[in-house]
């Protein structure tokens, strides 16, 4: 499993190809997202050792030049972030518990955003959504007992928070069953 996870979102689709190319080429590291999002932008999300995370986004960066939109890295990444991307959490039905939820205005932010969230308490991280379908916004969704998913939120908040792009979060103490109907 990777330990840093990269990304960058640019403001041209075309452009944004380019620079995933030149990631891939300019270091060994693996592609967890490469696609279009809301509003014509594109977003390529990279995992791998820091170093070839740094080398990645470089030749990235470089490869948008006057495109780039955002650029972050998650140097040591906490290991729940990499399912949660990409949608692959299965969750046994005795550890539903709480629901939290951080929105941001950005794809960027709200993986650093659930980062900060897993590593800030003991939740189980469900879902990271980067911007698809939803006017390039981003959300995370995480579960676990309500002091911890309250703790969870509070701290991803403060990241997104931070960057002046938090939307809103929640916590749901007792949801119903049918919100974790992907997960179970």
């Amino acid at each position: 499993m990777p330990q840093a996870v990269g990304m960058i979102e640019t403001s041209s689709i075309a452009i944004g190809h380019e620079a995933e190319d030149a990631m891939l080429k300019a270091a060994d590291v693996r592609l967890l997202v490469a696609r279009t999002i809301c509003s014509g932008k594109y977003l390529v999300i990279i995992g791998g050792d820091v170093a070839a995370v740094e080398a990645a986004l470089a030749a990235g960066r470089a490869a948008a030049e006057g495109v780039l939109i955002d650029e972050m890295i998650v140097p040591v990444a906490h290991p729940g972030v990499f399912p949660a991307l990409a949608n692959s959490v299965a969750l046994p039905a005795e550890q539903v518990g709480a629901l939290g939820i951080v929105e941001t205005f950005s794809a960027c932010s709200i993986v650093e955003a659930a980062d900060a969230a897993a590593k800030a308490a003991e939740v189980t991280l469900l879902r990271i959504h980067v911007a698809m379908a939803i006017g390039g916004k981003g959300f995370f969704l995480c579960t676990g007992d309500v002091a911890a998913v309250r703790s969870a939120i509070e701290a991803g908040a403060a990241v997104a928070a931070r960057h002046g792009i938090l939307v809103a979060t929640a916590v749901i103490p007792n949801p119903q069953r049918e919100l974790f109907r992907e997960y179970i």
